[in-house]
């Protein structure tokens, strides 16, 4: 991202300094990379942004776990007091029953009301001892209960956390390999950068766009020479990349076909020339149909709504889109 906004300032300063000097149609050369830098940083921004709002959720159930987590040890804390001090009774009232039932064998042969007396104390502690008894041990199958949940919560949390940092570090891999295939193909296509051709990344993806200068002449699917050479060095690069999928889309304007053309309509003209690329890219390579994929957009993804000349100029195009594969990440989420 610093380096498409260093690019865009250098563009601005650029634009300044030689506006006085420098003939028209270079001048529109550089406003247009201005437009292209402003649009992809906008949608750097959008995606930091939606971004920063899944690491804020992530954080929130994090610190839902946490809190549950204390929660439940201050219980088992609770519970551990408690059952201490349970112990603690049942200790003092089985001295003290051992202390009835030697009053009880010395006051024997005592008298009858005393003896009935001392019994009936005797057995109320007893009673009483049994009933601290069951409620001790009640007490422990609920603190049993209490560590075994708390035990497996802990160990759904280090899940989590594991799942995480796992997703994360695929994440960082892919989009160190998208700036990878970016630098190669930066490198592969040096040429014809600023004639036609722009590399950018965004979202985990490189676009590669081809004006239709590059490639065709007005309202043709026929690729010129100069494009078939740009497109034979990018398919060596993609031929070496087997784990990316490439899709082809073929951009218009908004100009209708010209009627009694062999084009039904802008859908038909940029299917076609989709199809036209990838067979250029298949032809002598190493790349696997499997991987590609052809789509016409018409007229109805402009990059510049306007109607100006230089606006539809811009949207007749030709994008190709490469993704990573992302099953492992997807296997993961699920």
């Amino acid at each position: 991202m610093k380096t498409i906004l260093v690019k865009f300032n250098i563009v601005i300063l650029y634009i300044i300094l030689l506006s006085n000097c420098v003939p028209p149609q270079y001048v529109s050369e550089i406003e247009s990379e201005r437009d292209n830098c402003k649009t992809i940083r906008e949608e750097l921004w959008t995606e930091n942004e939606k971004l920063t709002v899944q690491n804020t959720e992530l954080q929130a159930d994090l610190e839902l776990a946490k809190a549950a987590k204390a929660k439940m040890e201050e219980m088992g804390l609770k519970n551990a007091e408690e059952l201490k001090n349970l112990k603690s009774r049942h200790s003092q009232l089985s001295k003290r029953y051992n202390e009835l039932e030697d009053a009880h064998e010395a006051l024997i042969n005592g008298s009858d009301a005393e003896t009935r007396q001392l019994m009936g104390r005797l057995e109320n502690t007893q009673k009483d001892l049994y009933q601290r008894e069951d409620q001790l041990n009640q007490t422990k199958i609920q603190l049993d209960k209490e560590r075994d949940e708390l035990n497996a919560l802990k160990s759904e949390l280090q899940k989590q956390n594991a799942q995480l940092l796992e997703l994360q570090d695929m994440l960082t891999k892919k989009d160190k390999e998208a700036e990878a295939l970016k630098q190669k193909l930066s490198a592969a296509l040096m040429g014809f950068e600023n004639q036609g051709l722009t590399i950018t990344k965004k979202n985990g993806k490189v676009y590669v766009s081809l004006e239709e200068k590059l490639l065709f002449g007005s309202g043709s699917t026929q690729v010129d020479a100069r494009g078939i050479e740009a497109l034979k060095k990018l398919a060596n690069v993609l031929g070496q990349n087997q784990d990316i999928h490439i899709m082809i889309e073929g951009h218009t304007d908004d100009v209708p076909v010209i009627s009694g053309s062999k084009f039904e309509d802008n859908w038909d003209l940029s299917v076609q020339r989709a199809t036209a690329i990838i067979r250029i890219l298949l032809d002598g390579s190493d790349i696997d149909p499997k991987r590609l994929t052809a789509a016409g957009r018409g007229e109805f993804m402009p990059v510049d709504p306007r109607t100006t000349a230089e606006a539809r100029q811009k949207n007749r195009r030709t994008e190709i889109i490469l993704a990573p594969n992302l099953d492992e990440v997807f296997e993961l989420l699920e």
